[in-house]
């Protein structure tokens, strides 16, 4: 059988694993050099009014956010501030005073996303300068509706055993059982920046792409006077952003995300800056990468319920993951649920599953399609 082309829809059944495929060398020596030796990078001036900077983010196997400054003419825009801590605000502000630029003249903080290791730092940043803070309308309402918390749990144990999840484990998996503030406390955006949008830098012609997939607003900005895609965490050198399905969801994440993808074919000119790992050449091939990724997932999940129907849950414990289901717990393991049901949705919507309705036990189940 010859598998499905990683930039269509799965459609057939499950093809043959491919073999894993490298992620893209560094286009800096600095900051690929600085992840494989696993310490922090140094702040680097790319040229062009523009500069990196690094932002730890603690307990975390990424280590730290690259959050990057673009100036212009009287004008100064961050992207990505970084995790709120007080080493991480520390980190920030010497990075900008080294790049020449006093935290008080910051003039636009832009967010790629709501993620709190990108988003976090905005608040203490505008507090000290008065800038404005851009997010795209999307993951703004996605932060608004995060912020209440009664709601989101209210929502949370339903959804949970809708897919199937063990009544032993839903306290840990739920965020009505888990401390989780931070997208209370985090600063709401003033600016709505939209698709194709220039943004507020004087002297400089940086656009905005929406790329929604990794979540609903997820931006990406191409400097065109330099031809540099800074692109969040929606396109990374080494590592697939999670794409999950979460309560409330009304538009299925990874069809978005693919086509988020497949638009990226058009950027590959430029050099990519992620929020993470290291900068990196070659937009098109690393897309191409990630479409075959989640084809070979969506191919997994075909494998895995071949025999019989199974929920969400019964899915994921069967497959492939990093540390192995039994080295995931907590939120973690609410994070792989939420990408396996993610690819389950996307699967029943091509056509290859079914969702098979609820039963006495209320728990949803998917089946191959006849």
């Amino acid at each position: 059988m010859t598998p499905s082309s990683p930039s269509e829809p799965v459609t057939t059944p499950a093809s043959p694993p491919r073999p894993p495929i490298p992620a893209p060398q560094g286009s800096g020596v600095v900051q690929h050099t600085a992840w494989l030796e696993r310490r922090f990078p140094e702040i680097e001036d790319l040229g062009g009014g523009t500069f990196s900077i690094p932002v730890p983010f603690p307990d975390n196997p990424l280590r730290y956010t690259l959050s990057y400054l673009l100036t212009g003419d009287g004008a100064a825009v961050v992207v990505d501030p970084g995790w709120d801590s007080d080493e991480g605000a520390d980190a920030l502000f010497a990075g900008l005073a080294e790049c020449g630029v006093d935290p008080a003249a910051v003039t636009g903080i832009l967010v790629s996303h709501v993620h709190p290791d990108h988003h976090g730092l905005s608040g203490r940043l505008a507090a000290a300068s008065g800038a404005w803070i851009g997010m795209h309308a999307d993951d703004a309402a996605l932060l608004a509706a995060a912020g209440d918390r009664a709601a989101r749990g209210s929502a949370d144990v339903p959804w949970l055993t809708r897919n199937g999840v063990p009544k032993s484990e839903i306290a840990g998996l739920t965020y009505a059982g888990n401390t989780d503030d931070v997208f209370s406390t985090m600063a709401r955006p003033t600016r709505a920046p939209a698709d194709g949008e220039l943004i507020d830098l004087p002297g400089r012609r940086v656009r905005v792409v929406w790329t929604p997939g990794h979540t609903p607003g997820h931006l990406c900005f191409h400097d065109e006077d330099a031809d540099r895609l800074l692109t969040g965490d929606h396109l990374l050198p080494r590592i697939s952003p999670n794409i999950g399905t979460h309560p409330g969801d009304d538009d299925p994440p990874l069809a978005r995300y693919l086509g988020s993808l497949r638009r990226l074919r058009d950027y590959d000119s430029a050099e990519a800056l992620p929020a993470h790992e290291w900068r990196f050449e070659g937009i098109a091939a690393r897309a191409e990468q990630l479409l075959a990724h989640h084809q070979e997932r969506c191919d997994e999940v075909l494998r895995v319920l071949t025999d019989a129907p199974k929920s969400a849950w019964g899915t994921a414990t069967e497959l492939t993951w990093s540390r192995g289901w039994s080295g995931i717990h907590g939120l973690m393991r609410r994070s792989a649920l939420a990408e396996t049901i993610s690819h389950l949705v996307y699967l029943v919507g091509t056509g290859a599953l079914v969702e098979v309705p609820a039963d006495t036990d209320g728990v949803v189940r998917y089946a191959v399609s006849a």
